[in-house]
C-alpha cells in the first residue's frame, strides 16, 4: 500500500521507475530476497532455469538493499499464442494458490514517493501491481511479487519460486470468486542490473500471463545485497471462470 504522503497511481498506469527501502524486501517488479534454506545453482544471464536444482543452506535472513531504476517496454510481448476464451469478467487478484497448495493473500499495491512498489511488509502476503493486467484480462502481464523472508519473520511462502519447475500450477482468485489457473512455462534468474533485458515482465501487451518475482542469491553486502532476481512466468491453462449463479 502507498506510504503516507505518496502520490497515488491509478490502476493500469505503467510504472517507470523503481527503488526500494532497506528493510525486509520491497519489490518493484523485482525482489531482492534472502534465499533462506534454498539457494539454487542457476545462471545469472537471464536464461531459462526450469531444470536447475536447489541446494540447502543454513537460513541466515538479511536485510534487503535498495532496488534500481528500470523502464518497461510497451512494444509488446513475444509470441502470438492463442488467448483463452473470455468470460467477460476481470478482477484484481485477491489470493494466489502456490504450487505447493499454500494460499497467499494478495493486495493491490501502488508506488511510493520514491517510485518503489509498496509490497506488504508481511512475508505471508503478496502485492499485485495495480498498473498491470488483471485476472481475466486477454493480454498483458499480471505481476504479483512478495517478500521471500525478513530478519524478523523468517522464510516466507514465496520461497517456492526458487525451485518451482515447468508445468507447476498456480491459481489466482479474484473478487466474486473469479478463478484462473496458470502453468509455469519458464523460470529465469536475472541479474539485478539487467532487468531491462526482460521487458515482458512489465509489458501490457502480448499473451496473458502471470509473472511472479522474488530475489535470488548470491548475497553480497558490499554490492548492496542480493544480486539476482528469480522471475517465474506462468500461462493460463484455461479461461477465467466465475462461480455459477
Amino acid at each position: 500500500m502507498p506510504r503516507a504522503g505518496a502520490t497515488a497511481h491509478p490502476v493500469r498506469r505503467w510504472l517507470t521507475t523503481y527503488a526500494g527501502p532497506l528493510l525486509g524486501l520491497t519489490v518493484v517488479t523485482a525482489l531482492l530476497v534472502n534465499l533462506g534454506a534454498q539457494q539454487p545453482r542457476e545462471s545469472t544471464s537471464g536464461s531459462a532455469v526450469g531444470s536447475a536444482s536447489a541446494e540447502p543452506a543454513t537460513p541466515t535472513p538479511r536485510p534487503a538493499p535498495k532496488l534500481f531504476t528500470v523502464t518497461p517496454d510497451f512494444s509488446g510481448g513475444a509470441g502470438t499464442a492463442a488467448v483463452p476464451a473470455l468470460t467477460g469478467q476481470t478482477s484484481p487478484p485477491v489470493t494466489l494458490r502456490l504450487a505447493n497448495d499454500v494460499v497467499v493473500p494478495v493486495r493491490a499495491v501502488g508506488t511510493g514517493a520514491d517510485g518503489s512498489l509498496d509490497v506488504p511488509d508481511d512475508i505471508r502476503v503478496a502485492g499485485w501491481w495495480q498498473g498491470g493486467a488483471r485476472l481475466g484480462d486477454p493480454f498483458g502481464s499480471m505481476l504479483i511479487a512478495a517478500h521471500v523472508d525478513s530478519r524478523t519473520q523468517g522464510l516466507g511462502p514465496y520461497s517456492v519460486l526458487l525451485s518451482v519447475g515447468p508445468g507447476a500450477r498456480f491459481t489466482a482468485t479474484g473478487e466474486r470468486g473469479l478463478t484462473q489457473t496458470f502453468a509455469v512455462s519458464e523460470r529465469r534468474v536475472v541479474a539485478r542490473d539487467k532487468l531491462d533485458t526482460v521487458p515482458d515482465i512489465f509489458s501490457p501487451r502480448g499473451k496473458p500471463r502471470l509473472t511472479m518475482v522474488t530475489c535470488a542469491g548470491p548475497y553480497d553486502r558490499s554490492r548492496g545485497g542480493y544480486q539476482n532476481l528469480a522471475v517465474v512466468t506462468a500461462e493460463p491453462v484455461g479461461p477465467a471462470v466465475a462461480p455459477a449463479g
